[in-house]
């Protein structure tokens, strides 16, 4: 359900090698409704996620194994021993 306020927020991981990546987060209720993220030329894996104004906790599952975002500077510690990134949706 589409809400006005909403903000597209674009999500890209490099994996080259991989065959799968998947976007979970709090906002897909983590395994629950995983995104299928779309490979591109390069290597690099990318989807878009309409967001309403918040913070939202996010991994991605290569292959199978979860990863953090490389590039997101804002991370919070999880209770699996690893860390959650967060995007800021404004």
């Amino acid at each position: 359900m589409a809400r006005k306020n909403n903000r597209r927020q674009t999500f890209t991981f490099t994996a080259p090698a991989a065959t799968s990546v998947q976007l979970v987060g709090d906002f897909t209720h983590w395994q629950d409704e995983p995104i299928e993220m779309q490979k591109l030329k390069g290597g690099e894996w990318k989807t878009s996620v309409a967001l309403a104004p918040g913070a939202y906790q996010y991994r991605f599952i290569v292959d199978g194994e979860w990863r953090g975002d490389p590039e997101c500077t804002v991370r919070v510690a999880n209770s699996y021993g690893g860390e959650n990134a967060v995007r800021q949706v404004a």
